[in-house]
């Protein structure tokens, strides 16, 4: 059996409808903890959180993009057997990476929750520990099979573990809280489920890998594993230093509005974790526009590797494109509409906290805005890594992470804004890192689109839309409860996006462009 593969935008497409799948799950996860926790519970949930966020990303992401990229190569050039050394050195390499990381988390749970100013979290800390081995692991076998073109096991892996996190996670949570628990207990249980579906999902990889991606009999002599372990170190680690930026910023962000809560205003334990849990409230929304948008970064690392190895710039280039405009159209739309209908959102979602809700739609406006940026730079740090220039990207995030030291201590140590800083700093420091990527792309990816084109008509749609969202609301209040008045709201905001992004020509007819040896792929973005 050979292995079977998709086109880009065919990969893109089946990681996004997963992606979808997952953020569903999710959803059906994370909102009704936020309704059972509530401010105190949530601060210890996202204290655990982060820092394992953290370490998965230095542990998973840079290394299997760079084994996805390497598989890419070796199959393009029929080298079999390399594509199997490949993934057997990647498999080791993440496994000891993995395992160091949950043996951190387990075995200092206390001294990390000390340093995020929240030592009720350790427990939470704990459970969540062996998930970081488990997931490296997945990670491999996914990026083996991305590597290869072929996006279905990574899509099945994320949906089984987002199953296993939300049944497991909410009957844990659910459980605790009839006996009586207290909230770092509950927040523990919450989060092992997120164990239980790193778990599920390393399984459900591993069933499908050797019915999807089975190679012809070996015909080439592979390089030694040493050779291919010195490359993946090399590619990878710009990666993972650029791809952490997020989880970097978000657990450097938590540190430092943490401590300046305690240290500068002088609350009280239980204050701050009372305060940083509405802002995290307005945080699980901000992270949702972008994920989906890592669905494109690594189906592109593949699709524009294989095309430069066989010489074919302008498929390089239509692809990184197509990335950036889609991302253009989606991020612009998600991140306008979260901020400017941030209240009613979060009023809809959690009605057993009605007060936590309208603290956080604050934090929500201006951390809509930035999660536009998000995407921005997860597209762009794609588009620079996939095209060799991943120190860029690392570059970027060091100045955004800079600037929203400076602006943290400056406006949360502010009495006048406190806690309300933190989303304004956010906002800058993500803007600050996509205008240092945009410039590196214009000056290094000659096939880029021209930034005009690519920005100005979605600016345009998605301020007529913010109008009607804002103005559809303030309607819709008059005949329907206010909590459900957001809905219609949100439905006539986006058919006003779409009909002025057709109307306008911002997206236009299919275009099947077709490449080297027969493949083709559908274009479906106005890319001249």
């Amino acid at each position: 059996m050979t292995h079977r593969r998709q086109n880009f935008m065919g990969g893109a497409a089946i990681l996004a409808l997963a992606v979808a799948v997952t953020k569903l799950l999710g959803a059906l996860y994370k909102i009704p903890l936020g309704n059972l926790l509530d401010r105190e519970g949530m601060a210890h949930f996202y204290a655990a959180y982060n820092i394992y966020s953290l370490l998965l990303v230095l542990s998973t992401a840079g290394l299997p993009v760079a084994l996805s990229r390497m598989v890419a190569r070796a199959a393009a050039q029929r080298r079999f057997g390399a594509a199997r050394r490949c993934l057997r050195t990647g498999l080791a390499l993440l496994g000891v990476m993995g395992l160091a990381c949950s043996a951190v988390m387990c075995l200092l749970p206390d001294t990390l929750a000390a340093a995020l100013h929240d030592g009720d979290a350790a427990s939470a800390l704990r459970a969540l520990g062996p998930a970081v081995l488990l997931v490296c692991l997945s990670a491999a076998l996914r990026g083996y099979t991305q590597g290869l073109g072929d996006m279905v096991p990574t899509a099945a892996g994320q949906v089984a573990e987002s199953t296993g996190k939300l049944t497991v996670g909410l009957a844990l949570c659910l459980y605790l809280l009839h006996r009586g628990a207290g909230a770092p207990l509950c927040a523990a249980g919450a989060i092992g489920g997120v164990t239980a579906g790193a778990g599920l999902g390393l399984l459900v990889t591993a069933l499908l890998l050797p019915r999807r991606a089975s190679l012809p009999p070996v015909r080439d002599v592979p390089p030694a594993r040493r050779d291919i372990a010195r490359q993946l170190l090399r590619d990878g680690v710009p990666i993972t230093v650029g791809a952490a930026g997020m989880s970097l910023i978000t657990l450097l962000d938590q540190t430092l509005v943490t401590g300046t809560l305690q240290n500068t205003l002088h609350y009280s334990a239980a204050e701050t974790a009372a305060l940083y849990g509405e802002y995290t409230f307005g945080m699980t929304l901000f992270a949702l526009p972008p994920s989906f948008i890592y669905p494109l970064s690594v189906s592109l690392m593949p699709a524009v590797s294989a095309a430069l190895t066989r010489g074919d710039r302008t498929a390089a280039g239509k692809a990184a494109g197509a990335a950036m405009k889609l991302t253009v159209l989606t991020a612009l739309p998600a991140g306008v509409g979260l901020s400017v209908l941030a209240e009613p959102i979060l009023l809809l979602l959690y009605p057993a906290v009605p007060d936590t809700a309208r603290a956080a739609a604050y934090h929500l406006t201006f951390l809509g805005l930035a999660c536009v940026f998000v995407c921005l730079m997860v597209a762009a740090n794609g588009v620079l890594q996939a095209y060799g220039h991943p120190l860029v990207p690392v570059l970027a995030l060091l100045c955004g992470g800079v600037l929203k030291v400076v602006t943290n201590y400056l406006m949360v140590g502010d009495p006048a804004t406190g806690i309300r800083g933190a989303a304004v700093s956010t906002l800058y420091c993500y803007g600050l890192i996509v205008l240092i990527d945009l410039i590196a792309i214009a000056r290094l990816v000659p096939e880029r689109p021209g930034y005009i084109r690519l920005f100005a008509r979605p600016v345009l749609v998605t301020a007529v839309m913010a109008l009607a969202a804002r103005s559809g609301y303030g309607l819709f209040c008059r005949v329907l409860p206010e909590r459900w008045a957001v809905l219609p709201a949100i439905a006539v905001a986006a058919a006003v996006y779409g009909i002025l992004a057709l109307a306008v020509g911002a997206v236009t007819r299919t275009d099947v462009v077709t490449l080297p040896k027969g493949e083709k792929i559908a274009d479906f973005l106005h890319l001249r």
